[in-house]
C-alpha cells in the first residue's frame, strides 16, 4: 500500500507526473528543502529507524547508526554542500567551423522514478539512491522491502510525514505490488538486489525504454598474498565480512591465498572472531540474524563445503549462523557455486598471483574485488588484468564511503552507479545545448 491507502500504482504515478509537469521540482530551493527535511528525518526519528532494524535483522543500534542511518546523514550533507556546483552549465568548446557560436550542457531531471530497495540494509539502500533522485529533481516512487516488515512500515510512517507528498510516495508490498509497479512508465528504474529479479525489471523497463540503474551482488573476492601481516589482513576480513551476519553486497565472498598463508590465516581469523564476539556469538549484541528462515536454510546448506575452522553453530528458532570459516575449499563446491550473503568465509588455495587472476578472470565480474598486498606490483596487476564494480586493497568495504567514488557493478553484478556527484548523473539528462547568432 502507499501513503494513501486507496491508491493504485498507476494512481500514485500519475498523481506524481501531474506534480512533475508543474515544474515544481525544479528549482534548486525545492531539491534543498528536500533534502533537509529527509535529514532531519534522519536525526529526528533514527531511533525509531534503528528499532526497526533490529527488529529485522538483528542489528545493534551501533550498526544500525553506522551503517544505514549516519551513513545517508553523509550522503546528503555531500550533496547540499556541493549540488549548486554540480547542478551549474558545464561549456564545451565549439569548432571554428561553426564560430561564433557557444555550446554548454545542462542537467535536467528526468521525471518520475522508481527506486526499489532490498532487505539487507533497508534504509540506505532506499534512502541514498532517493537523495540522488531528488537533488536530481524528480519525483520519487520509493519501494522499500517486504522482507524487511518492520523498516518498511516505519519508512512508508515517517516519509510522508516530511517530505512533499505531491512529489514522493512510499509503496509497500510484496511481489504483487512490485509488478503492478513495474507495469507503469516512469523515467528511470533503480533497482537494487540479485540478478534474477534484476532481470526481470529489466525486461520490464524495455517495455517503456525506461532506462535502468542496477545494482547487483556477486561473488567478491579477496587475494591476501604471502608475506602480509595477517593479524591486519583477518581483523580487517572479519569486520567487514561478518557486519551483518554477512548480509552485505560487497563483503568478501571467500579468500585466495596461497596453501601457507591459508593456515596461518585460519588460526588469526579464529581468534580476532573471537575477539570481536566472544566465546558464544549468539549472545553478542553487535551479531546480528538472518533475515528469515529460507535464507538461513539456503546457508546453512553450504556449511558442508569445507572442513570447519571456526563456527558453523546454528539454531533455526533464532535465525542464527555463527560466523564461519571453512578451509580447503573445492572451488566447484556448493559454497563457490552462488553468492553467500552470509556469515561464511571460504578460503581457496592457489599457488600464486597468476592463479589467483585466473580464477577471478573465469568467473562473473564481481562488484567488488580485494587484495591485500605490499607489491606495487601486484596491485598494478590487479588493477590491469581483472574486471570489477570496485577495487580496494587493505580494506574490504570502505570505498562505500567514499561519496567522490562511483559505486556500482559491472556485467553480472550490475549497471551504472550512484553516490555523491554519480547519483545526480543517474538521475538527471545531460542536455547538450548550442547556441549559434543568427547574424
Amino acid at each position: 500500500m502507499s501513503d494513501h491507502p486507496s491508491e493504485k500504482p498507476a494512481d500514485v504515478v500519475a498523481r506524481l507526473r501531474a506534480t512533475f509537469t508543474t515544474d515544481r521540482t525544479k528549482p534548486l530551493t525545492w531539491r534543498t528543502t528536500q533534502l533537509e527535511a529527509l535529514r532531519t528525518l534522519l536525526t529526528e526519528r533514527g531511533d525509531e529507524l534503528a528499532a526497526a532494524l533490529r527488529a529485522d535483522l538483528g542489528k545493534s543500534r551501533e550498526e544500525a547508526y553506522r551503517t544505514e542511518i549516519d551513513f545517508t546523514v553523509r550522503e546528503i550533507d555531500h550533496t547540499l554542500q556541493h549540488l549548486a556546483e554540480w547542478l551549474r552549465p558545464q561549456p564545451a568548446p565549439v569548432p571554428d567551423r561553426l564560430s561564433p557560436a557557444v555550446a554548454h550542457t545542462v542537467l535536467d531531471p528526468l521525471g518520475v522514478v522508481l527506486v526499489i530497495a532490498p532487505w539487507n540494509y533497508p534504509v540506505q539502500l532506499l534512502l541514498a539512491p532517493v537523495v540522488g533522485a531528488l537533488a536530481a529533481g524528480n519525483c520519487v516512487v520509493a519501494k522499500p522491502s517486504e522482507l524487511a516488515p518492520a523498516t518498511s512500515r516505519t519508512v512508508a510512517d515517517l516519509l510522508p510525514r516530511y517530505l512533499d507528498r505531491d512529489a514522493v510516495a512510499v509503496v509497500e508490498g510484496a511481489v504483487a505490488e512490485t509488478t503492478d509497479l513495474l507495469a507503469q512508465r516512469f523515467d528511470h528504474i533503480f533497482y537494487t538486489g540479485n540478478g534474477q529479479v534484476g532481470r526481470i525489471v529489466m525486461r520490464a523497463a524495455a517495455e517503456n525504454l525506461t532506462p535502468v540503474t542496477l545494482e547487483l551482488g556477486g561473488k567478491s573476492p579477496a587475494f591476501v598474498d604471502r608475506g602480509t601481516d595477517l593479524g591486519v589482513v583477518a581483523a580487517r576480513l572479519a569486520s567487514t565480512k561478518f557486519m551483518n551476519a554477512g548480509q552485505t553486497c560487497v563483503a568478501p565472498d571467500y579468500v585466495l591465498t596461497d596453501p601457507e598463508t591459508a593456515r596461518e590465516l585460519e588460526k588469526e581469523l579464529t581468534g580476532v572472531l573471537h575477539g570481536l564476539y566472544g566465546d558464544d556469538p549468539s549472545t553478542s549484541p553487535a551479531y546480528g540474524r538472518i533475515v528469515n528462515e529460507r535464507h538461513f536454510d539456503r546457508l546453512t546448506g553450504l556449511l558442508g563445503s569445507g572442513r570447519t575452522v571456526t563456527g558453523g553453530a546454528h539454531d533455526r528458532s533464532e535465525r542464527y549462523i555463527a560466523p564461519t570459516v571453512l578451509a580447503g575449499v573445492a572451488p566447484d563446491s556448493p559454497v563457490m557455486r552462488e553468492e553467500i550473503f552470509g556469515p561464511i568465509l571460504p578460503v581457496v588455495e592457489v599457488a600464486g598471483l597468476d592463479e589467483a587472476i585466473a580464477f577471478i578472470r573465469d568467473r562473473d565480474k564481481p562488484l567488488a574485488l580485494y587484495a591485500f598486498t605490499e607489491s606495487a606490483t601486484t596491485r598494478d596487476r590487479l588493477t590491469r588484468e581483472t574486471s570489477s564494480g570496485g577495487l580496494a586493497f587493505g580494506l574490504p568495504v570502505a570505498h562505500l564511503t567514499v561519496s567522490d567514488l562511483p559505486f556500482g557493478g559491472v556485467g553480472e553484478s550490475g549497471m551504472g552507479s550512484y553516490h555523491g556527484r554519480y547519483s545526480l548523473d543517474a538521475f538527471s539528462h545531460r542536455k547538450a545545448v548550442l547556441d549559434k547568432p543568427l547574424r
